[in-house]
């Protein structure tokens, strides 16, 4: 019977328990791994696919469409410049021989005539070349090599050693104790890690009996979910989690974030799932400590009801399946209330202080050793709180001043708390519950917390005003100093978060909408500063930093990269009007005139750039074309209209507006010549330009859009 030419590869490596937060990156890696090099050795056919497995034992590959042997290929190879390879007379030299000799022995012949190369060109000399035709190579060699190459580079968190039955010592993730490669029904002569290819492998530690054969690799999932209680792929045992939880969930939610699911599921190989309860009395503890315990401690799952109040019902995900669970779900319970027992004492203790009475404490924390401790820190939080509340309830954004120092003159103290310092996670949180309990008032209690938002792309922003202002607060205050001290995000690194920082600040500032002028806010924060010589103004560097997010935030949105630089160029200081701006530049930009007027208006900027003239008014008197009258009647006309939409934030209007300019201005540039010969008559053309650009330019620089 003859072999088939293509068939699938199973690699399977069978360790000790891999670590679970590393688990779905080796799995893919190594799969990746082995599915790359097989393709680079030609062993793969066109649409070869590879399903990766990862258990908490183990690591795999399914590969589809491999080859038994990759196909011959033609090679030309260089093998030495002509003034090497011959002498004077013609006749081969020396080096010609060495080089025919060692290409001869890898190509796998007995000799090669050096009368029989090629002559060419490499492109800078004339030189000799062989061609052979390559053998391809073999799927046993092949895969050795492509499986050497993917240990070696696998994301291995820590390696450890340890050593084999016959006292070799191997460098892995974990004990490795067997290997599967199997083509098809064939066992694949392979080795790694001290171990020999079989197609032999272990199921479920405690639910599975004995060796487990694979007869082909095609049937490994299926025989290792069976016989050996394992759900070997890890996408479709998360997923199995996942509606597991649902279902046992019924109509409560469960909490389920994907750091949680994916650490579960590279615990358990068999995953089932069992309801547990804790003692109603817990519910007293804010909910927020209670799930966090549940889920960093225990691995848990905890549940809500249709309103988001936490149950005290609570799902686990056991790697063990009996139809007696009891013992496993009362030992849970029992492990679980001690846990929350230290919530409730954490909880019950903070709340014997006051958050005020713990501010002075603050003095004995560090924030930076440059600029001082965190009471340093909030006391420049209040003085800038205070200065953006005046400066909000001026623009229309009122705010209780004496409530948003309050909320700064709060917001670190919870760091000292008992509950914080077990769960840094709960800063802010923690600090909301405490204020409430002491009385203070509800906004200034929302800024503890919601001072800290957003936390992430996509993270709600502060609700109330008051927490607006500690917020901006906040993050203006650490972009100031951080940066003022020299730690400024350099390439990747950025340990103080400032990007984030300064996303928050600008997201508030759009999205709020706040008309505070970008550089009064930066102004005002540098006055917290003031006396502290380590703090070095940067004002120009970070307003470049914070227009670079402005880019990427906006693009985020949707908006081309010419429609972007159209607006931020311009580097607006009213950030709150932006998108209003962008929405106007994608309007005039699909109008038939745009792209006329945008080709003139970067026309008019070079002109002007070029220009060491002073730039005056202009001079009707001084008209000579009749094109250069049109386009001022032009723009004197249409002036009023653009002003107005402009001044009532219409933009969109005001370069419509603009869109009437365009055949005055194209007149003008056909028939008259600006630089003139005449300084006077020059210098008149070039105020009129100047006079247009200025207009042009109130919302944007519609040159940008100009291809």
């Amino acid at each position: 019977m003859s072999q088939p030419m293509t068939d699938s590869l199973l690699i399977e490596l069978f360790t000790e328990e891999l670590p679970p937060k590393a688990l779905a990156r080796l799995g893919e890696a190594f799969a990746q791994g082995l599915f790359d090099g097989l393709g680079a050795r030609d062993l793969l056919e066109a649409g070869a696919t590879v399903t990766p497995f990862a258990t908490p034992r183990r690591l795999g590959a399914l590969v589809s469409g491999v080859r038994r042997t990759a196909p011959d290929r033609e090679q030309r190879e260089k093998v030495l410049p002509l003034t090497v390879a011959l002498d004077a007379n013609g006749a081969p030299t020396a080096p010609l021989g060495k080089k025919l000799a060692a290409l001869a022995k890898s190509v796998g012949v007995a000799e090669i005539d050096w009368q029989t190369l090629e002559r060419a060109s490499d492109g800078k000399a004339d030189a000799f070349f062989y061609r052979y035709t390559a053998r391809g190579a073999t799927l046993a060699d092949g895969l050795q090599a492509a499986l050497d190459e993917t240990l070696t580079k696998l994301p291995i968190p820590k390696v450890m050693s340890y050593q084999r039955p016959d006292g070799t010592t191997v460098h892995f993730v974990r004990p490795a104790h067997s290997l599967i490669a199997l083509y098809g029904a064939e066992i694949v002569p392979v080795s790694a890690l001290g171990l020999q290819a079989s197609n032999l492998t272990q199921g479920h530690r405690f639910l599975s009996q004995g060796t487990i054969e694979i007869p082909h690799a095609a049937e490994y999932a299926g025989l290792l979910e069976s016989r050996g209680r394992v759900v070997a792929s890890y996408a479709d045992r998360r997923e199995r989690i996942r509606t597991a939880l649902l279902k046992e969930a019924g109509a409560d939610k469960v909490i389920m974030p994907d750091s949680l699911l994916d650490e579960v599921n590279s615990l358990v190989e068999w995953p089932v799932i069992y309801p547990c309860h804790f003692e109603e009395a817990f519910l007293a503890v804010p909910q927020e400590c209670l799930i966090l315990t549940m889920q960093t401690n225990q691995k848990y799952f905890a549940l809500t009801d249709a309103e988001g109040h936490l149950r005290n019902r609570f799902l686990i995900v056991s790697n063990l399946a009996t139809d007696t669970p009891q013992s496993i779900i009362t030992g849970n319970e029992r492990v679980v209330r001690p846990r929350l027992a230290d919530a409730k004492f954490f909880f019950d203790q903070d709340r014997k202080k006051t958050l005020a009475s713990r501010v002075p404490q603050l003095a004995n924390v560090v924030y930076h050793n440059k600029i001082g401790n965190q009471l340093d820190r909030v006391q420049r939080l209040q003085q800038i709180a205070g200065h953006l509340a005046d400066a909000m309830n001026a623009t229309g954004a009122p705010v209780d001043k004496a409530a948003a120092m309050r909320g700064a003159e709060l917001a670190k103290a919870d760091l000292l708390t008992d509950m914080v310092g077990e769960f840094p996670e709960l800063q802010g949180t923690m600090g909301t519950y405490y204020a409430r309990h002491d009385d203070e008032a509800e906004d200034v209690a929302l800024a503890c917390s919601e001072h800290y938002r957003p936390r992430f792309a996509g993270d709600a922003l502060p609700a109330g005003n008051v927490s607006t202002a500690v917020a901006l607060a906040d993050k203006l205050e650490t972009l100031i100093g951080i940066w003022g001290i020299g730690l400024q995000p350099t390439g990747e690194k950025d340990p103080f978060a400032l990007r984030r920082h300064a996303l928050g600040i600008l997201r508030m500032l759009i999205e709020k909408p706040l008309a505070l002028p970008l550089n009064d806010v930066l102004g005002l924060t540098e006055q917290a500063f003031a006396g502290i010589a380590a703090v070095k103004p940067s004002r120009e560097a970070i307003t470049d930093f914070l227009f670079d997010r402005v880019r990427g935030y906006l693009k985020d949105k949707g908006y081309t990269t010419n429609e972007v630089e159209a607006v931020v160029s311009l580097r607006p200081q009213q950030l709150h009007d932006i998108l209003a701006r962008m929405e106007a530049v994608r309007t005039f930009a699909a109008l038939p005139e745009a792209e006329a007027l945008a080709a003139a208006n970067k026309r008019i900027t070079n002109i002007l750039k070029k220009t060491d003239e002073a730039i005056g008014s202009v001079d009707v008197s001084l008209f000579q074309e009749a094109a250069e009258g049109a386009l001022h009647e032009a723009i004197e006309r249409v002036r009023p209209g653009v002003e107005a939409a402009f001044a009532g934030g219409d933009f969109t209007a005001a370069l419509r507006d603009l869109a009437q300019l365009r055949d005055a201005v194209d007149r003008f540039f056909n028939d008259v010549m600006v630089m003139a010969e005449d300084a006077k008559l020059r210098a008149n053309r070039l105020a009129l330009l100047a006079t247009l650009h200025g207009l042009a330019n109130r919302v944007a620089d519609i040159s940008k859009l100009a291809a």
